[in-house]
C-alpha cells in the first residue's frame, strides 16, 4: 500500500471539495491532468511527474513548495490530491513575472534588451540566434523601440500561454472523441464528468519553474526559478537515481499505429556506427519512443550481465539552410535496458538518432589464443562452410533483418554490403543474387543468405581473408564471438496518426550530430558552473537515472585545455575509460567531457568531477 504522508490536508478535502471549488477551476484542473496522465484514475508516482501537471496547469513549483507535497516517504498521490494541491498554489500572477522580468533585466533599467533576451533564450533550453531572437521581439514590441517593456513581456508570456491551450485542445479532443467512439462500442458512459470536459492542456513541458518562450508558432521554455546561476561540482549520490524497474507506457498502445526497426552499433576505429532513421508524420499526433539492445548472440549485454547502454535523440528537421535541432530524448528506463519517451510532435520530418555512450560497448579484451575455421571441405572435397561459421551468419542474418520478416530485402542486403564493404548494391551484382540465391516474394531467404557466403568461398578456392573482413566489420573476434557491436530495436508509436513513415539510412558516422544533439540536451537540462578563473568557459553537467554526462563550453575566442578529474567518483564506468584526462575545447565550441554509468546498477554510485585549466 503507498504511504501518502505528504497530501494536503484533509481540511480541504471531500467534505467541502464539491462546494468550494469553482467547476472552471476544476475543469482545468482536469484537463491539465489529462494533458500528462491518460485517465485521472492514473496516480501521480514520482516528484518530476507532480512538477509536469503543476506547470500543465500554469504554476511554476519551488523547490520548497514540492517539498511540501512529496516528502521523502511519499509513493504516490492522486488526481484529488492535485487538485487539492492547486487551491493551496496559485497559477503564475503578475508578481512572479515581474520577477521573472527583473531577473532578466539584468542592468535594471525596466527594459528587456536584445542582448539580455538573447542571453537568456540561449543559456537553458532550446539553442537560438540573434535574428530569432530579435524576431521575437519584433512581434510583441508595440512601440517598436527595440526592447521590451514590463507590459509588453507579459503579454509575450501570457499569448504563448494561450496559444500553447488552444494547440493542445486538439489533441485533447483527438484523445476525447477516440475515448467516446472506444466506449460507445463497449458500454454506456457512467462518468458524467467526462461529458462536461473539452480537453485542453498547456504545453509547459520542461523542468521546475518554467514559463514560454516563443519562436513564430514554436514553444520553448524562459525559466523563473532556474536562471542562470553558479551550481555546485557534480556531486550526486546514485541511490537518489535508482533504476526504475518499468516504463510507465501509454494505455490502449495496442490501438496506437506502430512502426519499428532493428539496427546496430558498432564499434569502427574508436567510433560507434549505428543506422540512422528518418520519420515523417503526415499530422500533429503524440507519439512514444522506446530503444533497448536485443540479445543475439554474445551482443546486447556486458560481461556481468548489465544491458548496454542506448537513447534516441529526436532532431526536427527544418531544412538546409536551419539545420536541425534536438527536441527530446529517451531519459526513463526499465531495468532490461529499455528506454522510452513520449511527447506531442508536429507534423513534418524528425532525424532519429540512437546512441551509446561507449561506456560499455568497448574494444574486445578477449584475444583468443586460436581463429577459429571458417570454411573447410567435405567428403567431396566441395569447400563448405564451418558449423560455427554458419551459426555467426544466422546471428548477422537476424542483426540485418530489420523488419524481422526472416527475409532480407535489397534494402537491407544494402545495408549489410555497405556496412561490410563499403559499397552499394548495384544492378547487375543483385541480378547475380536473383540468379543463384533462394529468393521469397523477391527477398533473399536465410539459407539464400548462407548459400551466397558459400559462394564466395568457393570463388576464392577457400581463402577465408576476405571472409574475416566482413567478419570484423559485423562486430566479431577471432572466436566468432560479436563482441564489438550491439544489435537494438527501435519503436515508435503514434496515436491517431497513420501513414506514419520510418526510413532506416546508411550506416553513418554519427560524431557531428550526437555530439551536437548530447552538448545541446546537456547545457538545456543539465547544471552550470563557471570554471574558476575563466569567465567563458563553463561546465554543465547532467545526471539521468543511469547515465552521467559532463561538457564544456568555451565562449572565448582561443582553445582551452581543461583537466577533468573524475577519480573522486564511485562505482562508475567512463567514456574515456579513464577518470582523469585532458580535454582540448576549441574556441567558441561545447564538447562532451565524459560520460559516465555504474559498473554495478545494484548498487550505489556517485559522480564526482573536478576541473582546472591546463596552461
Amino acid at each position: 500500500m503507498s504511504r501518502r504522508s505528504s497530501r494536503p490536508s484533509s481540511a480541504t478535502s471531500h467534505g467541502s471539495r464539491s462546494s468550494n471549488i469553482d467547476r472552471d477551476f476544476k475543469l482545468n484542473c482536469k484537463a491539465a491532468y489529462l494533458s500528462v496522465f491518460d485517465d485521472i484514475r492514473d496516480e501521480i508516482t514520482s516528484k518530476n511527474d507532480l512538477i509536469l501537471v503543476l506547470q500543465q496547469s500554469g504554476r511554476n513549483p519551488s523547490q520548497r513548495t514540492l517539498e511540501k507535497y512529496w516528502k521523502y516517504d511519499t509513493d504516490s498521490l492522486t488526481f484529488n490530491d492535485f487538485v487539492d494541491i492547486c487551491q493551496q498554489e496559485h497559477a503564475t500572477t503578475a508578481e512572479d513575472l515581474m520577477k521573472a522580468f527583473k531577473k532578466i533585466d539584468v542592468n535594471g533599467d525596466g527594459y528587456i534588451s536584445l542582448d539580455e533576451l538573447h542571453d537568456t533564450l540561449t543559456s537553458k533550453g532550446e539553442k537560438m540566434s540573434e535574428d530569432e531572437v530579435r524576431a521575437i521581439i519584433d512581434e510583441v514590441d508595440e512601440n517598436k523601440d527595440g526592447r521590451l517593456d514590463y507590459a509588453e513581456f507579459c503579454n509575450m508570456m501570457m499569448k504563448t500561454v494561450e496559444e500553447s491551450r488552444k494547440m493542445a485542445m486538439k489533441i485533447m479532443e483527438k484523445k476525447e472523441r477516440k475515448k467516446q467512439r472506444s466506449k460507445q462500442s463497449v458500454t454506456p458512459r457512467k462518468d458524467k464528468e467526462e461529458e462536461d470536459i473539452q480537453s485542453s492542456r498547456t504545453s509547459l513541458q520542461s523542468g521546475s519553474g518554467h514559463l514560454k518562450k516563443r519562436r513564430g508558432s514554436k514553444s520553448s521554455m524562459i525559466s523563473i526559478d532556474d536562471l542562470p546561476k553558479p551550481s555546485p561540482r557534480v556531486n550526486r549520490d546514485r541511490s537518489q537515481l535508482a533504476v526504475k524497474s518499468h516504463l510507465q507506457e501509454p494505455n490502449s498502445l495496442s490501438d496506437w499505429t506502430h512502426n519499428f526497426s532493428r539496427g546496430c552499433f558498432y564499434l569502427e576505429d574508436g567510433k560507434i556506427i549505428n543506422n540512422q532513421y528518418s520519420l515523417s508524420l503526415p499530422e500533429d499526433c503524440s507519439v512514444w519512443f522506446t530503444i533497448k539492445p536485443i540479445r543475439i548472440g554474445e551482443g546486447g549485454v556486458t560481461e556481468n550481465g548489465f544491458p548496454v547502454d542506448t537513447a534516441l535523440f529526436i532532431l526536427r528537421d527544418r531544412g538546409h539552410s536551419h539545420g536541425q535541432r534536438v527536441v527530446t530524448f529517451t531519459e526513463q528506463r526499465d531495468s532490461q535496458g529499455k528506454y522510452g519517451v513520449r511527447c506531442d510532435l508536429k507534423a513534418g520530418k524528425y532525424k532519429l538518432i540512437p546512441f551509446s555512450t561507449g561506456c560499455r560497448l568497448t574494444p574486445s579484451r578477449h584475444h583468443p589464443k586460436h581463429e577459429s575455421k571458417l570454411v573447410q571441405k567435405d567428403k567431396h572435397n566441395n569447400f563448405v562452410l564451418t558449423k560455427v561459421f554458419r551459426k555467426a551468419l544466422d546471428e548477422i542474418f537476424d542483426m540485418v533483418d530489420l523488419d524481422e520478416n526472416g527475409l532480407l530485402s535489397r534494402e537491407e542486403f544494402n545495408l549489410y554490403t555497405w556496412r561490410t564493404s563499403g559499397d552499394e548494391v548495384a544492378d547487375e551484382e543483385w541480378d547475380v543474387v536473383e540468379t543463384n540465391c533462394d529468393l521469397q516474394d523477391g527477398q533473399i531467404t536465410r539459407e539464400g543468405f548462407l548459400h551466397l557466403t558459400e559462394m564466395e568461398a568457393k570463388e576464392s578456392d577457400g581463402d577465408e581473408k576476405d571472409l574475416w573482413i566482413t567478419l570484423e566489420n559485423m562486430g566479431y573476434d577471432k572466436s566468432l564471438v560479436l563482441s564489438e557491436a550491439c544489435p537494438f530495436r527501435l519503436d515508435v508509436y503514434t496515436e491517431d496518426c497513420e501513414n506514419v513513415e520510418l526510413k532506416v539510412s546508411t550506416n553513418e558516422p554519427t560524431d557531428e550530430y550526437v555530439e551536437e544533439a548530447v552538448c545541446e540536451s546537456v547545457v538545456s537540462k543539465g547544471e552550470s558552473s563557471k570554471i574558476k578563473g575563466m569567465r567563458d568557459l563553463t561546465l554543465y553537467n547532467y545526471i539521468g537515472e543511469t547515465r552521467a554526462t559532463i561538457v564544456v563550453k568555451n565562449g572565448s575566442s582561443s582553445q582551452v585545455s581543461v583537466e577533468l578529474d573524475c577519480s573522486g567518483s564511485r562505482n562508475c564506468i567512463s567514456n574515456p575509460n579513464t577518470l582523469q584526462h585532458t580535454v582540448s575545447v576549441p574556441a567558441q565550441t561545447t564538447v562532451i567531457g565524459y560520460h559516465l554509468l555504474p559498473h554495478n546498477e545494484k548498487s550505489g554510485w556517485t559522480v564526482q568531477c573536478s576541473e582546472k585549466i591546463v596552461k
